[in-house]
């Protein structure tokens, strides 16, 4: 019975949610695929628990760097398809949980088109969770969703605070 979820929004979290739902996943022997759009970090506590949590497997579909999102590069479209076909080959195998972060804005930015995440997703086995992460979510996608999320910021410092651990 599995069900669709979304975050989207201009908050700090989205990921972080999806995570924390695939750790939970993890806790009761279930099985959870990230695919990560626009990131190719290897330095992040997603990436670097890889090889330590039985059932985890996460890869990436990015390159170094920050896409420019008006213009995108057709490498950064050529990676983001990779990272569409990644998924339609781990929904085969019909994983408890799909996280693809960062999808939302891969498609709000042009490097992936909407009608191809769609057919994506009609091809969820009933039985697999899936999460779409990113802001800008394409309202396609979120009335695809079971349950869609939007993570705004309530208060903030007003410079951005990355710290090793917590942001990455």
């Amino acid at each position: 019975m599995g069900f669709m979820y979304l975050y989207t929004g201009e908050g700090a979290g989205k990921t972080t949610s999806a995570l924390g739902l695939a750790l939970r996943v993890l806790g009761h022997n279930y099985n959870a695929v990230i695919i990560q759009f626009m990131k190719a970090r290897k330095d992040t506590g997603e990436y670097r628990i890889r090889k330590r949590l039985k059932g985890y497997e996460i890869y990436q579909f990015g390159r170094r760097g920050w896409v420019d999102l008006k213009n995108p590069s057709e490498r950064d479209r050529a990676l983001a398809r990779k990272g569409l076909e990644k998924a339609e080959h781990v929904l085969k195998r019909k994983p408890f949980l799909l996280v693809l972060d960062e999808i939302n804005l891969a498609v709000a930015a042009g490097l992936l088109d909407v009608r191809d995440v769609l057919a994506l997703l009609d091809k969820k086995p009933a039985r697999t969770n899936i999460v779409l992460t990113g802001r800008r979510a394409p309202k396609e996608l979120i009335a695809r969703a079971d349950f869609a999320h939007e993570v705004r910021p309530i208060k903030m410092l007003k410079k951005m605070v990355c710290e090793k651990g917590v942001q990455y």
